[in-house]
Formats: structure tokens, C-alpha cells, sequence
């Protein structure tokens, strides 16, 4: 009898322990991911040196990130130049459908009636930080503390900023580094600051248990040129502005390095989804490099589109993996919101697409994308359905290519296929006709 009550309490001992360690391991795996977005600014698709890349090139905390997650090799941006692209990142919208097509539309700023990816984050219990290059509104109602985020260390624009002079000029109060709503003097090399105050954001909710979006858009390797002596002095390439952009470089993978390390000391980092990419091609003004792709930013050929893109999540995408499926950074949110179980607002075009089948290494039965859109609204646009993109550049001139074969759009095969050019031209003009008036024009 003994016996017998000893086997029963043992059994639902070991009851007791496996339905705690089953709580234990739902609870884990239930547990809110950590956002992270990292963008680069004007960095060239051969500026990292897990692509193809100049001897010179060494970005090794880039390379770790892209070797522990997934490499998109067709990553685009969705603008060839820079506030466009952070419009359509935050929205996950194409920007023209409200009107923003160039970078000098941040000046009236992003408009109100959008709804931003920290808006949603946060109804789901997130604490969000900006730390960088805003760049989608000047005005009050139009900056980060007032469009989702709860923390914001950097500059509201315009497009470039000093690296070493921080100290506000009153006469030119956006371009002063702000705290939340206030300006304020600060010292040191703005790499290294937009990474200190990353890193204090997420020390500060590590320790408060308390689930994340950083968004960290470093204004490197935007002109103008500037980075420590000591670092300009590690390159000779014979080009001195090319060694001061790689300087710049180095100094950016020491900021993406130090952020992954943080995540890793506060143990955030297995469940922390980390997003990667440029906000357009690397630019012929800070001496980027864009092998094997056509022309540099401004540009509607490859040089001015693809870019770096990485995603990373530990605990769930499989490391060392990459693929060919044309990607967008319009993509970002609703990758987000799905994995988050957030429904994204019913009342509007959403045109990005989720992308999770992918990092789960699925191989998809249809494109991702039927196709993909650029237009800045100065004369040039271009348009990729499957291997093939058409491009209608600064000269007016139609360009049809097969991007697979020719990755370097030497080769202008519109002769050849002129009814597949008459119909991405159709394809064009029809997307650009569901697109909002530009806001350059209304003003």
C-alpha cells in the first residue's frame, strides 16, 4: 500500500514538474520579440564586406549580423534618396500615395493622417525610441514625440549634419540635436552618440522587463565627410575622401557592433528582430561604392536602389541564410505587425507585405511582390516584375533589362521585347495613377 501511494505521489510529482516547465517554456516562447531597425544612410551596395567588396571594405559587425540571420541579395529601398524612404519604413505604404516623393517634402512633413509603426507598437505595450536622422518633419506636430515614439536623441534635418559640432545654433533650431522636445548642447562624434543613447534605451527597459522598438537611423555615411583622425589614419587608398567615408564606415560597424553586444549583455539578444538596410544606394558625393550596380543615389538604376539588407532574429530565423526574392523596405511593417499579431489598419492601401514565410525559409509559390515602383517625381521612374525592370531615366530614355543576366543594366534589351516595355510602361502608369499629387506641386 505503501508502495503504491509513494508511485502515485511521484507521478504527480513529475506531473507537477512537467506542466510547470511546459508553462515556463509557453511563457518563453510567448514572450514579446524585441524591434530593431538600423539604417545606414547613402551606404554603397559594395561598403559591407559580406557582399563583394574593395579590399579596403571591413564592416565586421555587419557581417556577424548578416551571418546570423537572413541576406536579402534583391533588398531595395523604396526611394532613391533618403526621407522618402523613411516615410515608406515607418508607414509601410508606398510614400506617394500621400505625396511624398523627394527629400525636400520633409520640410512640410510626414502627414498626419498616416499612422506609423510606433503608433501600433505601442498600443501592443512597446517602448519606442528614435535615436538619429529624423527627416520626415520639422514642425512640432510632425516629431517623433508626437508620431508614436516615446524617446528621441538626434536632429529633425535636413539631410546632413555635422559629426563633431553639436552645439545648437538658436537661428537654426532644426538642425540643433534634441532630447524628446528639447535642444541641447552635446559633444563627441554623433556616430558614437546615436549608439550611446541606443544602448541606454535598451539597458533602461532590459531591466524593466519591458518589450522594445528602437528604431536607430545614423545619418553615416551622409556627406559631409568627417570622422576622427585616428580613424581616417587605418586607410590609404590614394583617395582621401574615400578614406575619410571608410573611416566613417568603421566607425558605424563600431556603433552596430556595440548595439548587438548590449543586446547580448542584458540577454535580449535571442529574442531581439533586427532589420538592416540603407535608406537608398551609396552616393557618388561621399565616395561610395556600388560594384557591380549602375550609377549611385538619385538614380532609378540599381546604384540608386539596392542596397544592404539584412534580418536577424536568433531564436527564430536560421543563421547563415539569404535569398533572391525581391524585397522592399516597405516590407518592414507589415513583417512587423504580423509576427506581432497586429492587424494593420483597414481603411487605407497598405503595399508592403509580410515576409515572414520567407525568413522561415519557405520557398514561395508566387512573387512576393507582382511588382515594384519607384518615382521621385523628377522625370525618372522605374518598374521590376520578376527578373526584368524597366527604367526611364534622367535622358528620357527607356532601358529594359533582365536583372538576373545582367545585374549591371549594361545591356538596353527594349528592342528586343518591345511589347514586354509597352506593358511595364502600362503597369507604371496605372500604379502612378492610384498615387496621391505630389507635395511639391501643392505647395
Amino acid at each position: 500500500m505503501k508502495r503504491i501511494i509513494f508511485t502515485l505521489g511521484l507521478s504527480l510529482a513529475l506531473m507537477g514538474f512537467f506542466f510547470i516547465r511546459g508553462t515556463v517554456e509557453e511563457s518563453k516562447s510567448a514572450k514579446k520579440p524585441n524591434i530593431v531597425i538600423i539604417l545606414s544612410d547613402d551606404q554603397g551596395y559594395a561598403d559591407v564586406s559580406y557582399h563583394d567588396h574593395p579590399e579596403e571594405v571591413s564592416t565586421p559587425a555587419i557581417d556577424a549580423l548578416a551571418k546570423s540571420g537572413m541576406v536579402f541579395t534583391n533588398g531595395y529601398a523604396s526611394a532613391y534618396v533618403c526621407a522618402p524612404t523613411r516615410a515608406g519604413l515607418l508607414t509601410g505604404r508606398y510614400q506617394q500615395r500621400y505625396g511624398f516623393y523627394q527629400a525636400a517634402d520633409s520640410r512640410e512633413g510626414l502627414p498626419l493622417t498616416e499612422i506609423l509603426l510606433p503608433q501600433l507598437l505601442k498600443e501592443k505595450g512597446y517602448s519606442t525610441g528614435v535615436f538619429g536622422k529624423w527627416h520626415i518633419g520639422l514642425e512640432h506636430p510632425y516629431r517623433p514625440n508626437q508620431r508614436g515614439f516615446d524617446a528621441f536623441y538626434g536632429f529633425l534635418g535636413h539631410g546632413a549634419h555635422d559629426y563633431f559640432d553639436l552645439e545648437c545654433d538658436p537661428s537654426d533650431a532644426h538642425q540643433c540635436i534634441y532630447r524628446n522636445h528639447e535642444t541641447i548642447n552635446d559633444q563627441g562624434y554623433l556616430t558614437d552618440n546615436l549608439a550611446r543613447e541606443a544602448n541606454a534605451f535598451i539597458r533602461k527597459n532590459a531591466k524593466a522587463d519591458q518589450p522594445f522598438f528602437l528604431y536607430l537611423p545614423f545619418n553615416a555615411v551622409h556627406w559631409p565627410l568627417q570622422a576622427p583622425e585616428e580613424d581616417i589614419a587605418k586607410f590609404n587608398t590614394g583617395d582621401k575622401e574615400r578614406d575619410v567615408l571608410l573611416a566613417m564606415l568603421y566607425r558605424m560597424d563600431l556603433a552596430v557592433g556595440s548595439v548587438i553586444n548590449t543586446l547580448k549583455e542584458t540577454g535580449q539578444y535571442e529574442n531581439t528582430l533586427v532589420f538592416y538596410f540603407s535608406d537608398n544606394g551609396g552616393a557618388a558625393k561621399n565616395k561610395s561604392n556600388n560594384m557591380p550596380l549602375r550609377d549611385y543615389k538619385q538614380s532609378t538604376y540599381e546604384g540608386g536602389l539596392r542596397v544592404p539588407f539584412i534580418v536577424s532574429w536568433p531564436d527564430r530565423i536560421k543563421a547563415g541564410t539569404s535569398t533572391d526574392e525581391p524585397v522592399i523596405s516597405l516590407d518592414i511593417m507589415p513583417t512587423i505587425c504580423a509576427t506581432l499579431g497586429i492587424d494593420l489598419p483597414s481603411d487605407r492601401v497598405y503595399d508592403g507585405k509580410d515576409m515572414t514565410s520567407l525568413l522561415k525559409g519557405k520557398k514561395l509559390k508566387n512573387p512576393l511582390h507582382d511588382q515594384l515602383f519607384w518615382d521621385g517625381d523628377q522625370g525618372q521612374w522605374a518598374v521590376r516584375e520578376g527578373d526584368w525592370k524597366l527604367v526611364y531615366d534622367k535622358k528620357r530614355q527607356l532601358g529594359l533589362f533582365n536583372l538576373k543576366e545582367d545585374i549591371g543594366e549594361a545591356n538596353n534589351r527594349a528592342s528586343e521585347h518591345p511589347e514586354l516595355t509597352k506593358k511595364l510602361e502600362q503597369r507604371y502608369k496605372t500604379w502612378r495613377g492610384e498615387m496621391g499629387e505630389p507635395m511639391g506641386r501643392r505647395n
